[in-house]
């Protein structure tokens, strides 16, 4: 049992270590939203957070304060009074949201002192830096109504943050900014994160509410999405409001240069690093990017490729290729990639005199079946041959026989194979032929 979790842990690390590399001296803003403030689990959240730092992300931290401010307002006796969606911030409601949000502050620069607890560095000091780094202005009257002390961003002090992340400190930005004239203004949490992950470039912006992520109609999580295909959610949240500031405040980073938003929750142990250290990561992703791709694959694809077919081989499910004969029919192959990895892979071998084709090579990884990417990467490879001008398209099997039956293939001899294809037909393997037409 130790050998195994130990083999567990050592494996973990070897295919961690590719993100390691990635992340290492880029930017990510940490947006957590105040109920996760005072959440169970905020203490591992800044253990791994720290963790992160160690590791040398250049970290900003960004955080909200909306429950506590209720209930400070409470305590004073003062009404929470929204327009258009904000706390209405007035002369009376200023000294309060100050020393809430001033409160937080001073308990985040403690947690986050700490270092990493249980481990050499515990104490080590991570060195938290703060200060009046956004400039605001106010909102002014709105629909007839003075917004008072409730501002804005209007410029982030990058050259100054990115001064401090240089140091390898630890940024941290209240959702409070500064007018030139000396005054203070509640601004909403989300657009400074927003603001301080486009105009720093982040890489990720990470935003922490109590939701894992987004959900479909069968309460299945998505987990990735452009930012379009997630606006159409947004009406579908009216009953999960701080779920849909995030999902706003992802979407618009998204659209404006951050490569990759995602939205966590505080209530699951270890999504940080489950996101950011692991091929299926946690939560939901929208990107600009593609995520996973369904593309032709590319010679710097064979090392993928060789891993992902070796354990077939070996098996004997598969006959087995060279590296040199990949690179040489590389040309033949579809994959999909999954971040980096090749997970899932098939070839089109094409006899057109006979206006037939060979499928080939059908694999999906072992921890991504029981999905649609064999059907996915059949429709391709279907097109692709159609557009070749193919009628017949045919496949040689030992282990899967009813996967193509179940996809309209019928069994053939192996005479109606195409004859150069008949003179390679290993008879010891006695493959199965199955033909489709198209």
């Amino acid at each position: 049992m130790v050998k195994h979790t130990l083999d567990q842990h050592v494996n973990w690390f070897r295919n961690a270590s590719p993100y390691i590399n990635a992340h290492r001296g880029r930017t990510f803003v940490i947006h957590l939203d105040g109920e996760a403030l005072r959440a169970a689990g905020l203490r591992e959240l800044i253990t791994d957070i720290a963790l992160l730092n160690s590791l040398g992300v250049r970290l900003i931290i960004t955080y909200g304060a909306r429950a506590q401010a209720r209930e400070e307002l409470d305590n004073r006796g003062l009404a929470w009074q929204e327009h258009q969606g904000r706390l209405l911030v007035d002369k009376q409601r200023l000294p309060a949201i100050l020393a809430c949000v001033g409160s937080l502050r001073a308990e985040l620069e403690a947690r986050l002192s700490m270092g990493l607890t249980n481990s050499p560095m515990h104490g080590a000091g991570l060195r938290v830096m703060s200060g009046n780094l956004i400039t605001a202005r106010p909102l002014g009257i709105r629909a007839g109504v003075d917004m008072h002390f409730c501002g804005e961003v209007r410029k982030v002090q990058v050259k100054s943050i990115q001064a401090l992340l240089d140091q390898g400190m630890l940024v941290l930005l209240p959702p409070l900014g500064y007018s030139p004239t000396g005054e203070a203004f509640d601004l909403d949490a989300e657009e400074v994160a927003t603001a301080v992950a486009t105009q720093l470039g982040a890489e990720k912006l990470i935003l922490f509410g109590a939701a894992e992520g987004l959900k479909n109609a069968q309460d299945q999580l998505i987990r990735d999405l452009s930012p379009q295909d997630a606006e159409a959610l947004l009406e579908n949240l009216t009953d999960q409001p701080l779920l849909k500031r995030h999902l706003k405040a992802a979407c618009y980073a998204s659209r404006n240069g951050v490569p990759r938003t995602h939205l966590l929750s505080y209530k699951r142990s270890g999504a940080l690093l489950q996101e950011l250290f692991t091929r299926d990561g946690d939560g939901t992703l929208i990107t600009q990017l593609r995520y996973e791709t369904l593309r032709r694959a590319k010679i710097e694809d064979v090392g993928g490729l060789l891993a992902l077919l070796r354990p077939l081989e070996e098996a004997g499910i598969l006959v087995r290729r060279s590296r040199e004969l990949l690179e040489a029919e590389i040309e033949r192959f579809t994959v999909i990639d999954l971040d980096g990895s090749i997970i899932a892979c098939a070839a089109l071998y094409p006899y057109p005199d006979q206006r037939q084709a060979e499928l080939a090579c059908v694999v999906v990884h072992p921890e991504y079946r029981h999905s649609q990417r064999g059907d996915n990467l059949l429709i391709s490879i279907e097109k692709q041959a159609l557009d070749a001008g193919i009628e017949t398209l045919f496949v040689l099997t030992t282990h899967t026989a009813h996967w193509f039956l179940e996809r309209d293939f019928i069994p053939a001899p192996v005479e109606q194979l195409p004859v150069a294809r008949q003179a390679i037909y290993n008879w010891q393997r006695n493959s199965q032929v199955f033909s489709k037409k198209l």
